[in-house]
């Protein structure tokens, strides 16, 4: 049996959430049935990531061809070290939101049909960062966009389906250019497989569709992942949803992004030979500028934290920008460390408006005296996002500009140096306006913080707290997955061999 799920391991964490957001849709008018069948759903995606990240780390790459089709033609998933920690960090990801979610998720939620929309934007996710096929990515991403836009507009007040056009016309019209790229690709190449375009580019001719091929999949995908400057879509919609789909979506959606133009300007493009090298590091430069600087001037927790989403994007382009081993490996450990600590914040948030009332910093205060755990709880995600040492943030940053140093782009480093200090500002704002000055609000308006809220927050803290004082497992592994993108030959090597590691029959 263990065989058996190890064999086909790459299947179960985008099969699992797809029978769970079915089995829920069975239940629409039973809330009690759907909550207990989606926390069943969400332990087994859990176990699954993990099983899959283990599987990958004692045997290498995976893959696993459906319907016995060649590669070339047929449906295949791939599970490296990158994708397997991806879909691994979604899986801790979802259970912590989850936990958080059964003191916040609320009964118009339900019935407007929150699990089936999670458990099938877990499945696009997925999907996303396991399919072997660039076609297959686009429909991945457009399951994973769909089911995004029901959950944004759940609560189907204005500011929320103001919001839901605003992520959906952004969304597709990154998607028509990826979809554009991919045909141009396609006309070149004569394949869409990306283990199959990785050995068929090098023996094709350079043209001006090739570059421009590249040049409209970095736009698409940099659009989904909020780069400079088509982000402004972020912060004018993740705010607007409750805090449980705000801490997904802030964890996972802009990394789908990221991972793609990591896995596509890797194994397929080189960002040296496309010539597109600088045209990414100032994409990274006004990344983590602007999105630092729309921070600043924030006061609505929520705001401040999707404007900083986007400054941190700017750190993993960084990686990308250079392209270097250590570069590479340093993004890969702060896209992990991100995930975490972005979305505790975003939970930390919702605690913090339980607590005070409200999300307007001017006029909360008074939660260090009234609630001093939820204030170390708030200190381990916002010191490790500013990057003080030893938290994870601060090996990630260190990762990525001591590579820059090295690869002399000593501008760039001296950028994100400045753009780490302006985060530390707006960390420190939090904590001095809703912690630290006397409260505005009457205490009326203070609730108290549930005991799930507090659980969830407490995990992804104590992952966060895990990592920055033993960072070294992870460092490993994150060399180890950048080494394996500058050379994919054992990934193209488990998808294209005549003996498949695994194949998948009807």
């Amino acid at each position: 049996m263990i065989g058996f799920l190890t064999l086909h391991a790459p299947l179960w964490p985008v099969l699992l959430p797809i029978l769970g957001a079915g089995l829920t849709t069975c239940f629409w008018k039973q809330r009690r049935a759907q909550r207990i069948v989606n926390a069943i759903f969400i332990a087994l995606l859990l176990a699954a990531s993990v099983l899959l990240l283990v599987a990958v780390q004692q045997q290498g790459v995976l893959a696993i061809r459906f319907g016995g089709w060649d590669a070339t033609f047929g449906v295949v998933f791939v599970a490296d070290a990158l994708s397997a920690a991806m879909v691994a960090i979604t899986g801790i990801l979802a259970a912590a939101v989850m936990i958080f979610g059964v003191a916040d998720i609320r009964r118009r939620e339900e019935q407007a049909g929150f699990y089936p929309l999670l458990l099938g934007m877990l499945a696009g996710v997925n999907g996303a960062f396991l399919t072997g096929d660039i076609f297959n990515l686009y429909v991945w991403f457009e399951v994973m966009l769909i089911t995004a836009m029901g959950l944004l507009s759940i609560g189907r007040n204005r500011a929320r389906l103001d919001a839901t056009v605003r992520y959906a016309v952004l969304n597709l019209f990154s998607t028509l250019l990826f979809l554009t790229g991919v045909a141009l690709l396609y006309g070149a190449t004569g394949t869409l497989n990306m283990a199959d375009l990785a050995r068929v580019l090098p023996e094709t001719e350079p043209s001006i569709n090739l570059t421009l091929s590249a040049l409209l999949l970095l736009c698409g995908f940099g659009i989904k992942a909020g780069y400079f400057p088509l982000f402004f879509w972020l912060p004018a919609s993740y705010h607007t949803a409750s805090i449980t789909v705000s801490a997904i979506f802030a964890g996972l959606l802009t990394k789908v992004g990221v991972y793609a133009c990591f896995r596509i300007f890797t194994l397929i493009f080189s960002v040296e030979d496309s010539g597109i090298r600088e045209i990414v590091a100032v994409l990274a430069a006004g990344t983590m500028l602007f999105g630092v600087f729309g921070a600043a001037v924030q006061w609505d927790v929520r705001r401040i934290l999707s404007f900083h989403i986007v400054s941190q994007i700017g750190y993993m382009l960084l990686g990308l920008a250079i392209s270097t081993q250590a570069a590479l490996a340093g993004a890969i450990f702060y896209i992990i460390h991100h995930i975490i600590v972005k979305a505790n914040l975003f939970l930390l948030a919702g605690a913090i408006h339980r607590a005070s009332g409200t999300f307007d910093l001017r006029k909360s205060g008074g939660l260090m005296y009234r609630n001093p755990l939820l204030a170390a709880l708030f200190l381990v995600p916002a010191l490790s996002l500013a990057g003080l040492p030893p938290l994870s943030g601060f090996w990630a940053k260190f990762l990525v500009i001591d590579a820059s140093f090295r690869a002399s782009e000593y501008w760039l480093a001296g950028l994100a140096l400045f753009v780490g200090l302006l985060t530390l500002y707006s960390m420190t704002k939090i904590w001095m306006e809703a912690f630290w000055k006397k409260p505005v609000l009457p205490r009326r308006e203070a609730r108290p913080v549930p005991l799930p809220m507090l659980l969830a927050i407490a995990t992804l803290g104590a992952l966060t707290l895990v990592i920055g004082f033993m960072p070294q497992p992870l460092i490993q592994f994150s060399q180890a997955a950048a080494a394996a993108l500058l050379e994919p030959t054992a990934y193209v090597s488990a998808v294209l061999t005549p003996d498949p590691i695994l194949e998948a029959r009807p």
